[in-house]
């Protein structure tokens, strides 16, 4: 198996980068293959020419060329970046931009667009500060929206999973720790073969144990 991992952030020490050594760590230990993009780290031009857009794909840029085989050629993609206004940053967006190209990820057909990633697997890494109820209250979900309808539902993908961690600013080293063993599982489950585990439902009886125990007594 072979995972694309790309990960769109400009600081070394960033929590998302520590999510990104642990995605290629698990990946790498399970001897499977991993090609990995830092698009900072190798000054990816996010910004697509107009004549790039219907240009054969000899001519596109040759490390958009590289970008699209591998992710042709990869089974699944990891996505990893920090929640900027409610987008990923600009580099990763213009890494969408000019990598995932029509006739290539996706087509359009008299029926609307048709994707071409169906068996693709998809999992999105994002990191915010914003607490989550506060985010969901305020700003609903636009990332989840994103990755998973606007960009890799119209590419055809049906495996998709998606995983903020948050609110960063105020985690503790603890949590951090944990959090990473959490992106090692996920890893693991999505691509590794590893088995989900079953969430345990646990229901609140909300004090009628007490009104049970009352009856018991009657």
């Amino acid at each position: 198996m072979k995972i694309l991992v790309i990960i769109g952030h400009q600081h070394k020490g960033s929590f998302c980068h520590a999510i990104a050594e642990t995605v290629v760590e698990e990946i790498k230990g399970a001897g499977q293959d991993v090609t990995f993009h830092d698009l900072y780290e190798e000054k990816f031009d996010p910004i697509l020419p107009h004549e790039e857009i219907e240009a054969d794909l000899a001519d596109v840029d040759p490390v958009v060329r590289e970008h699209l085989q591998e992710v042709m050629e990869s089974h699944g993609y990891v996505i990893i970046h920090p929640n900027w206004w409610g987008q990923p940053p600009a580099i990763l967006k213009g890494w969408v931009d000019r990598v995932l190209r029509k006739g290539a990820v996706y087509e359009f057909t008299e029926a609307g667009a048709k994707g071409l990633l169906e068996e693709k697997t998809v999992v999105v890494l994002t990191t915010s500060n914003t607490p989550r109820q506060i985010e969901l209250a305020q700003f609903g979900d636009p990332l989840q929206n994103l990755w998973m309808t606007c960009i890799f539902g119209l590419c055809g993908v049906v495996d998709f999973y998606r995983r903020n961690f948050e609110p960063i600013i105020e985690s503790t080293p603890e949590q951090r720790e944990k959090w990473l063993k959490e992106v090692g599982k996920i890893i693991r489950q999505r691509f590794l073969g590893e088995e989900e585990e079953e969430e345990e439902v646990v229901v609140d009886l909300g004090g009628l144990d007490d009104d049970l125990e009352e009856l018991a007594d009657l």
